[in-house]
């Protein structure tokens, strides 16, 4: 009777603990940069805050925002250019209501490449091409168009196509549909083996550069703090376990269990250029404020219609995360 009594006990603290689960729609682009949160999911730490991860895949960027905007989704992981862009009435498609959304962490820095077809060797060579991007007017096109210039070519030089996220551009690239791409690691590494050459690494021109955060609506972070102080922790937690040189054996295993199609020794390769000192995922979930600086710098004379964009507190909130922190 006891071991009845025990078991139907357990069976309800387990029920119970499953019913306090709070549900958390995460949309991010498929691939390798969403490690932190297989981590976080692997080792438990979302159902330790008592969260119940739901993550999307999204194709481009233009998704993801709508989706958060439209309360389909609750936090997006996507490049910071995109707050900036969507709040400055910069984005891609004009949005069905007005955006209130900000950064609370961040995710990576840098990791940005210009990778083209072997038979381009310097930008001139991109004359008359097409390039493809996520979306022309946010995100990483901005990056592309800026190191265009940087090379010597005028915007009617090449044309620039609308592909949709990082890893189709990838798979795109290597069939040869277009001319060259910004690529975000791991995915320029499968294309580099194969002979498409890097024509330039973002950070060594344009300097430090701000691109993954964590990204919510300011209405859905003031009514769901809890939540949302529960992933910040998670996921840093996550990143930080991912830094233990200890742990890397481990960590590669739960990246192929997601990417089963990625040989092993392709997914130390991944998981090593993921946690550079320089580039990569940011210990902490820290801003970087000399890269959100670059983001700022290059919207402004790029974006349209055309704004003087100097302040990035405009678009982030530490509040979060340094809560967090404090638990």
């Amino acid at each position: 009777m006891a071991h009845r009594t025990l078991l139907a006990a357990t069976t309800l603290g387990v029920a119970s603990l499953v019913q306090a689960q709070t549900p958390l729609r995460v949309i991010s682009f498929p691939g390798g940069a969403n490690l932190p949160l297989w981590v976080a999911e692997d080792k438990g730490l979302f159902a330790r805050e008592q969260l119940a991860l739901k993550l999307s895949p999204t194709p481009n960027s233009v998704v993801l925002v709508q989706s958060l905007i439209e309360d389909k989704q609750d936090i997006a992981l996507a490049a910071f250019d995109n707050v900036v862009a969507y709040q400055e009435g910069q984005g891609e498609v004009k949005l069905s209501t007005t955006p209130d959304v900000f950064a609370f962490m961040g995710v990576s820095r840098g990791t940005v490449r210009l990778v083209v077809n072997p038979d381009i060797k310097e930008y001139a060579d991109l004359r008359g091409k097409t390039l493809a991007v996520d979306a022309v007017a946010t995100g990483y096109s901005l990056v592309l168009q800026k190191l265009l210039q940087l090379g010597g070519l005028k915007a009617n030089d090449y044309r620039l196509q609308s592909v949709g996220g990082t890893a189709e551009r990838a798979q795109a690239l290597m069939e040869n549909k277009f001319s060259g791409t910004i690529l975000t690691t791991p995915l320029e590494i499968a294309p580099e083996a194969r002979g498409y050459r890097r024509l330039a690494n973002a950070v060594d021109i344009l300097g430090p550069y701000q691109t993954i955060v964590g990204m919510a609506r300011r209405g859905w972070a003031q009514d769901n703090r809890a939540a949302l102080l529960g992933f910040i922790r998670a996921t840093t937690e996550a990143i930080d376990w991912l830094f233990d040189p200890n742990n890397r054996p481990a960590a590669v295993a739960i990246y192929r269990q997601h990417l089963p199609n990625v040989p092993e020794g392709a997914a130390q390769q991944h998981v090593n250029a993921l946690l550079g000192e320089r580039e990569g995922f940011t210990r902490g979930g820290a801003l970087d404020a000399e890269g959100m600086m670059t983001v700022l710098r290059i919207r402004s004379e790029l974006g349209v219609p055309r704004k003087k964009l100097t302040d990035p507190a405009r678009y982030i909130d530490a509040s979060y995360r340094e809560a967090a922190k404090g638990r």
